[in-house]
C-alpha cells in the first residue's frame, strides 16, 4: 500500500483511534450498566441517575481527550515546520 502525503504517521493513527475507542465502550456501558443495575435488583430511578451520571463523566472525558488530541497535532505541526528562526532578545547586564 503506498504511502500518501497526508497520511498521519503510525502513532498518530494509533493514539487517536484508541482515544475514539475508550469514548465508544464508555458510550457502550452508559447503556449496559443501568440495564444491569435494574435486572440485579436497583430501583430504575437509581440506575437513571446512574446512566446521567455516566454520560457526564463520558462527556467530559471525550472533551478531554479531543483537546489532548488537538494539542498533539499542533506540536507535531510545529515539530515538522522546523526552527522558525531567532525571535528572542538578548539580555543585557
Amino acid at each position: 500500500m503506498p504511502a500518501s502525503s497526508t497520511a498521519r504517521p503510525p502513532s498518530a493513527y494509533a493514539a487517536s483511534e484508541s482515544a475514539g475507542d475508550v469514548v465508544r465502550w464508555a458510550a457502550f456501558s452508559c447503556g449496559v450498566v443501568p440495564v444491569a443495575l435494574v435486572v440485579y435488583g436497583t430501583s430504575v430511578g437509581g440506575a437513571a441517575v446512574t446512566a446521567l451520571g455516566l454520560a457526564a463523566v463520558t462527556a467530559a472525558c471525550r472533551i478531554l481527550l479531543r483537546r489532548s488530541e488537538r494539542g498533539a497535532a499542533r506540536l507535531r505541526a510545529e515539530e515538522a515546520a522546523g526552527p522558525r528562526g531567532r525571535h528572542s532578545r538578548t539580555v543585557r547586564d
